[in-house]
């Protein structure tokens, strides 16, 4: 008998690389015939290493096979004005749908290929699996309120004319099953419509509607409205939406971790977490910014002013900062932390705070007792993974849909306190705001974050287990897929 095989097609940042295998890991507990193979092109810029990820995943799982894509380039007359990173990224996968093809191809000789599931940024592989007669599903990797404004996209195109980055500031923007936004909420690659990288998502939240169904890594109890909106066709007017699979929360389980903010090299256990070992329960607030998240060495310093102050105990994950503008880099350099932190700090708060370079094991600090608050970049892994641990969250956006994830955090979901940041290009915190926003969380002010995040937290148990709301959603996607 053919065996049957469902292929995923991921965005190669390893943020969006981890929660696409961990679908193929809940994948292989429903259907354990299955083999689950990731295409994997090659990244446009540096976004983290992904190899020592693929090689533990592969290890624990060998019905997870990786195909890496040949590497594609653009026309040698190639240029634009757009300022962002992921412009490239998005243009060279446009580019990858012949390597994409080769690879259904090759694949389907030895397998029935059931569904090819695709990262939102690999949009153009719709047309591959479409002409191969395979069925496409959207995977999304961020929040469903995120979801509502993205399938709202197209409609919002053809309805206005102006660009968010245009409108007066305080403009409030409604959408369907999401809380009210400002322009400068929105993610930044959709500020500019002229803008390329707003084309190109455009795209994909147009030929999202066309998908055999759209799959979101959510927890239904956490975003009730958002998905209720979706399921209900509000956020598409003139159409139909895809049929929507909550399969969330899916985060990592620890057998290949998250460059930069998940588990590490080695065995042994790290410092921090034995440190950890010695706190009071419920008593650390951990401050963890993703595999990309860098700031200023001024910034550096108000953070270390704000948690000193404060005078609560805190784990705070430091990395090399940022040479240019802006909040997101891969920084391979080890931070010098007697250069870039006050004078005195690391001796006269030794004891009750603790400073790693670099990073940290996310997942197992967040499941720690001691742990009792987390300042979070809002990266939607992040997010989750602090839900799974009942973790209640201080807000601090740096880049990406992330301002718009908070504005989710505050309103809709209620897991968090927003940090405030001061008006202007840099976006800077004060020390005084990290200290009041530390002082509330784990004060009186976060008291009800804290019953909410215990609540979802079993909530997120119960989704998982079998019967609940991720388990029937995955039995459904399967079942679409009529495997024997």
């Amino acid at each position: 008998m053919e065996e049957q095989a469902v292929v995923l097609y991921s965005a190669p940042a390893i943020g969006h690389l981890t929660p696409m295998v961990e679908l193929g890991k809940l994948l292989l507990t429903r259907q354990t015939s299955l083999s689950i193979h990731v295409l994997l092109p090659s990244q446009a810029y540096e976004g983290g290493s992904v190899s020592s990820y693929i090689a533990t995943v592969s290890a624990a799982h060998p019905s997870i096979t990786f195909h890496h894509l040949p590497p594609t380039s653009l026309p040698p007359d190639y240029s634009t004005t757009s300022p962002h990173l992921e412009t490239l990224a998005l243009e060279l996968l446009r580019l990858n749908n012949p390597n994409v093809h080769r690879a259904l191809v090759s694949i389907s000789e030895t397998h029935r290929i059931r569904a090819l599931v695709i990262d939102f940024f690999c949009t153009n592989a719709l047309s591959v699996a479409r002409g191969l007669g395979i069925p496409c599903y959207y995977f999304f990797s961020s929040s469903g309120g995120g979801l509502t404004l993205f399938l709202g996209l197209p409609f919002l195109h053809r309805t206005t004319t102006r660009s968010l980055k245009d409108l007066a500031t305080d403009t409030v923007l409604r959408f369907p099953g999401a809380p009210p936004l400002l322009p400068s909420d929105r993610a930044e690659l959709l500020q500019d419509r002229n803008d390329r990288a707003y084309e190109l998502l455009l795209e994909s939240a147009t030929n999202m509607l066309m998908a055999s169904g759209i799959i979101v890594n959510t927890l239904e109890k956490l975003e009730e409205e958002a998905v209720k909106a979706i399921r209900n066709g509000k956020c598409v007017p003139h159409g139909p939406t895809p049929p929507l699979y909550c399969i969330g929360p899916l985060v990592s389980s620890g057998d290949g971790g998250k460059a930069g903010s998940g588990d590490g090299p080695g065995n042994d256990k790290p410092e921090c977490l034995t440190w950890l070992d010695s706190q009071p329960r419920g008593s650390v607030v951990f401050l963890s910014f993703g595999s990309l998240g860098v700031f200023s060495a001024e910034q550096l310093k108000e953070i270390a002013t704000g948690l000193e102050r404060s005078g609560h105990r805190f784990l705070w994950v430091v990395r090399s900062p940022a040479t240019g503008k802006g909040h997101k880099a891969v920084s391979t350099a080890e931070p010098d932390l007697g250069a870039l932190l006050p004078e005195g700090f690391l001796e006269r708060t030794a004891g009750r705070g603790i400073v790693v370079k670099s990073w940290a094991p996310q997942v197992a600090v967040l499941n720690h007792g001691a742990t009792g608050g987390f300042v979070t970049h809002c990266g939607w892994n992040s997010v989750l993974e602090a839900v799974c641990a009942g973790v209640p969250m201080i807000a601090w956006p740096l880049y990406a849909e992330q301002r718009q994830n908070r504005v989710f955090m505050v309103e809709a979901m209620r897991v968090a306190l927003p940090m405030e940041e001061a008006a202007g290009e840099e976006r800077s915190v004060s020390a005084t705001e990290v200290e009041r926003r530390v002082r509330g969380l784990m004060g009186p002010e976060g008291e009800a974050i804290r019953e909410r995040m215990q609540h979802l937290k079993q909530e997120a148990q119960a989704a998982l287990n079998p019967g609940g709301s991720a388990q029937v959603a995955l039995a459904e996607l399967v079942q679409s897929w009529n495997i024997a």
